[in-house]
């Protein structure tokens, strides 16, 4: 049996910074937050957190919901570009020493963004097949709240804090099967998203994000559904990178959907980024058929499509 998706748990600071009280600052109203951002509460994680005590908390929430035991692992794959100090050792490595893992327990990071959990599923799977792996975990954990410009309006009010687990395995139950995706990149118009060199700030073009995901996303949804030999009637469900209210809103109009097939869902937390398409996942508990799509840093994208067994 090829690895599948056996169960996706989520986790996410309780701190929250709410945006209505910060109108002023920014000069715009409660009405533009709710309409473009849509992130009315952005959550928040505590100063003294890491990013891999992120991991430690999703991963721990993974075992408490779903009876994965930590011996069983034998691949645990680590999703940011927000890493621990400067990324060495890997953060993986530092997650697999808080929590004690075995040391035949394979490491590694993959350093995307937006995009990543799709990236990251597929490496993961394919990573597992060859190596004849039954059990792996893939993490999602990028606290932009370590590199993000208190003062910046094109970021501040968008970006939140949290982290994700999903087990992989070859073994039932298995809930998800992955079909085939598509990916891209576009490294000349990467510079639209980026960490500026003097001071290590994020900052984003908002309007060269905005006509990227118009372009991009509606054909790149269209090339996975070819190439799945599918068509659009039979996806229940749509789960994009959670961008902003406006990006979800945009992609579901120019692929003729209803905002329940393409859900906006995370008003109160904010862009997660890696971590947005698999807290979606995690809590889609009816569909038989789910497209994931995701994008941004990079320029870079992917969609890939899962049946429910």
């Amino acid at each position: 049996m090829m690895p599948g998706i056996r169960h996706v748990a989520s986790w996410l600071p309780e701190g929250r910074i709410d945006n209505r009280e910060r109108v002023d600052q920014f000069g715009v109203d409660e009405s533009f937050i709710a309409r473009r951002t849509g992130m009315m509460s952005l959550a928040i994680k505590p100063a003294e957190m890491e990013t891999s005590d992120l991991c430690v908390e999703a991963f721990r929430a993974l075992c408490e919901e779903s009876g994965l035991e930590p011996g069983q692992l034998e691949c645990l794959v680590v999703c940011t570009q927000n890493p621990d100090a400067y990324g060495l050792p890997h953060t993986s490595a530092i997650v697999h020493g808080k929590l004690e893992l075995e040391p035949y327990c394979a490491c590694f990071d993959v350093g995307l963004g937006c995009s990543g959990y799709l990236y990251g599923l597929t490496i993961l799977q394919g990573f597992m097949m060859a190596a004849g792996l039954k059990n792996g975990v893939l993490i999602t954990a990028d606290p932009y709240s370590k590199i993000i410009d208190p003062d910046d309006r094109n970021t501040s009010l968008i970006f939140g804090d949290g982290a994700t687990a999903t087990w992989m395995s070859t073994e039932e139950p298995v809930r998800w099967r992955l079909g085939k995706g598509v990916f891209g990149t576009d490294g000349n118009n990467g510079p639209a998203i980026r960490t500026r060199e003097e001071d290590r700030r994020f900052e984003m073009a908002g309007r060269a994000v905005v006509e990227f995901c118009a372009k991009v996303i509606p054909e790149n949804i269209h090339q996975t559904l070819e190439r799945n030999d599918i068509s659009l009637d039979q996806v229940d469900r749509v789960l994009a990178h959670q961008g902003s209210r406006y990006i979800v809103e945009l992609i579901s109009r120019k692929m003729g959907l209803t905002a329940d097939r393409v859900p906006f869902a995370c008003a109160d937390y904010g862009n997660t980024v890696s971590s947005s398409v698999p807290m979606l996942l995690a809590r889609e508990t009816s569909a038989r058929c789910v497209l994931l799509t995701g994008f941004g840093v990079g320029l870079s994208w992917g969609s890939l499509v899962l049946y429910r067994y």
